[in-house]
């Protein structure tokens, strides 16, 4: 799995011209998924995700987690993170889960990060036509790749 994490001010997902999932202070997640990927990558990664200390304290330090400062998480699948540019100049996505094997991991990852919370989670659709906004605070962008456990 790979996940582009975010932290923002607010976000929102809309699909088909309607909002699906919005947020306040939290964290905007964009999650790839792979063929080889396991519950093991969904535990490692669900948990890291909630723990991941990149909120300020009160000296300015990032020293919180999104579960410490009680913000939100919105969460969208994007297939294009496991995208190859080696040859040429149209990417390839074989890397990336086909629908038959991603959608449970995603459904599972979804859970996984909701139990580690402790709270629900927003979230786009696995495989639609998705329009993001984001404010990115900082910024702040981590990159985060379970095979490689950083």
């Amino acid at each position: 799995m790979r996940a582009v994490v975010q932290r923002v001010t607010e976000a929102s997902v809309t699909i088909a011209g309607q909002i699906k999932g919005t947020i306040q202070t939290g964290l905007l997640v964009l999650l790839g998924i792979e063929e080889s990927d396991t519950a093991e990558d969904i535990e490692w990664l669900s948990g890291k995700l909630v723990r991941l200390r990149i909120f300020n304290d009160e000296q300015g330090v990032m020293n919180r987690s999104v579960q410490e400062v009680q913000g939100e998480i919105l969460l969208i699948s994007q297939f294009t993170l496991f995208a190859s540019t080696r040859k040429g100049n149209r990417p390839s996505y074989s890397r990336a889960a086909g629908p038959e094997t991603a959608i449970p991991l995603y459904e599972a990852f979804v859970a996984s990060v909701v139990k580690e919370l402790g709270k629900p989670i927003q979230t786009g659709e696995f495989g639609a036509d998705m329009k993001v906004k984001l404010v990115n605070d900082g910024p702040v962008t981590i990159l985060i790749d379970t095979k490689e456990r950083e």
